[in-house]
């Protein structure tokens, strides 16, 4: 009697244990995967943060630099069925300025579509406060506006920084003046008189 009691309650300890194993190891393998999640997710906020840091954060802006000359644009002139445009362009720089051209925006009146040209100065090279000329004659039937959009030098074009400023003005359109002769009419057509009862002048 003592042995087999004896014997039931080792079988029943050993019953007790393997839940309790089983338990355990996934109570492991639930902390494992959740350790792991944890550890993917942070991953992933971080790569996120940095990548909305580089994506938000602001450009420092280029410094500008001191311009090298001064154009100065003349009010377009018209010459019968031509209007030339042209300017003045002075070195403002403490350097020479070689093989210098004005760029130009010219937009045609038939479709609207603009077009750009390179015109040269004359000189084309400038020493410091020197000035040069541009001019270019265009057909006013066919361009309805023109504006400059550059300042280039060298054979490379090389844009130059540079500042604007009004130059000629159109000069002002004569008028022919006409001169109209009132000849005296004649006294010997009746017609009634003027207001006047001093100088009586007859209408025809």
């Amino acid at each position: 009697m003592i042995d087999s009691h004896q014997d039931e309650l080792f079988v029943e300890q050993k019953r007790s244990i393997a839940p309790a194993v089983l338990a355990g190891i996934a109570a492991l393998v639930i902390t494992g995967l959740v350790f792991t999640g944890y550890a993917f997710l942070r991953k992933r906020h971080a790569q996120t943060s940095a990548s909305s840091v580089l994506f938000t954060e602001p450009q420092t802006a280029e410094p500008r630099k001191p311009p090298k000359a001064l154009i100065m644009v003349d009010d377009a002139l018209l010459q019968g069925n031509k209007t030339i445009i042209g300017g003045t362009v002075r070195n403002t720089s403490a350097e020479k300025l070689e093989g210098l051209s004005v760029e130009l925006e010219l937009k045609r009146r038939k479709d609207g579509v603009a077009e750009r040209q390179i015109v040269t100065l004359e000189p084309a090279h400038l020493e410091p406060e020197q000035e040069g000329r541009y001019s270019l004659q265009l057909k006013a039937q066919d361009y309805g506006s023109a504006r400059l959009i550059a300042l280039k030098a060298g054979p490379n074009l090389v844009p130059l920084p540079y500042t604007t400023a009004l130059g000629q003005k159109r000069p002002p359109e004569r008028l022919d003046s006409k001169t109209i002769t009132v000849g005296k009419p004649s006294s010997s057509k009746r017609g009634e008189f003027l207001n006047s009862p001093d100088n009586p002048v007859r209408v025809p």
